[in-house]
């Protein structure tokens, strides 16, 4: 690999056979990954290929019930209904893949000081129970795992995704070692609003400047009080003024000063930050796939600015 390039990671069955017309956008994943392969930015030098999810792992941190029924294909009417995804082989071929990559997406950015993973974000997932197109939280897994192998002693996950990680804040309401902080629009999914961990209300219909103002107004303070050593940052572009299912009005230029600032302000700190992809709705889904490319965009010339001049930062 080509350690003076970016890490990101990727799998080909990150977008797998699905209903055509579904809501979920299925096909944004491999069409992500070619929008970043025009660009240039993802090249066969720089991308890794996550292994198979160990199960060990994933049920470290949710319920084992919860793991076997839905690789088994025995999820109720209602859990598949309350997900929103139609079960199959492909699914949890997908499914365990996307953990395991944001997993490969923490250890590399530990190794090298960024990273950033073409899926990820499943931030509604609970311990026991799957929602809003997310099945297992790979935030939480990841996260988890990072404590458990004491590779990181506090970890903080940065939640700009348009609506509340309310599964994120589930599983680690009771813990200091893991901090879940979400920046969401305050009238928007889901209904009901977890109260536990940090919560930064993005008023409905806010645009880049209202947006940028409560995002550096609040985040140099989280980062000041809990001090981690290493930073989870979703980087939903549900948040862009044409999604479907947003209600917040961020341009592309919007959205990429958003990553940009919260990226370099991580970076600056010597924090290794594991960046995921969360939510982006559009019936045109190379349009999502572009703006999900922005993320890329913003790390990769923060990767150039930081980690290719004589003395980097992290290593």
């Amino acid at each position: 690999m080509d350690v003076t390039l970016l890490p990101l990671v990727f799998h080909p069955h990150y977008s797998i056979p699905f209903p055509a017309g579904h809501r979920f956008p299925m096909r944004k994943f491999g069409l992500l990954a070619e929008c970043l392969r025009e660009q240039g930015i993802l090249t066969d030098e720089n991308e890794y290929t996550p292994a198979p999810l160990s199960l060990s792992v994933l049920m470290a941190a949710h319920q084992k019930e919860y793991v076997q029924r839905f690789i088994r294909g025995e999820l109720t009417i209602k859990e598949e209904k309350d997900i929103g995804l139609p079960w199959s082989e492909w699914l949890v071929e997908r499914t365990l893949r996307a953990v395991s990559g944001t997993i490969l997406t923490s250890e590399l950015a530990l190794e090298h000081g960024l990273a950033c993973h073409l899926a990820g974000g499943t931030h509604h997932a609970h311990p026991s129970y799957g929602s809003g197109f997310c099945i297992f939280n790979d935030l939480a897994v990841a996260a988890l795992a990072l404590i458990q192998s004491h590779k990181a002693k506090k970890v903080l996950i940065i939640d700009c995704d348009v609506h509340q990680g309310d599964g994120t804040i589930a599983f680690f309401k009771d813990r200091s070692d893991i901090i879940p902080a979400s920046w969401h629009c305050e009238e928007n999914y889901p209904q009901t609003k977890q109260t536990d961990g940090i919560n930064i209300a993005i008023p409905k219909g806010a645009n880049d400047q209202e947006y940028l103002s409560i995002l550096k107004d609040t985040l140099p303070k989280i980062l000041a009080e809990h001090r981690p050593d290493f930073v989870f940052y979703d980087a939903g572009v549900d948040v862009h003024q044409d999604d479907r299912l947003g209600y917040v009005n961020l341009t592309d230029q919007g959205i990429l000063e958003r990553d940009t600032y919260v990226i370099e302000t991580c970076v600056s700190l010597k924090l290794p930050t594991a960046c995921v992809i969360g939510g982006g709705y559009d019936r045109q889904e190379e349009k999502v796939a572009w703006r999900h490319s922005l993320l890329h965009q913003a790390a990769s010339q923060i990767w150039q600015k930081y980690f290719l001049n004589d003395t980097p930062i992290l290593r």
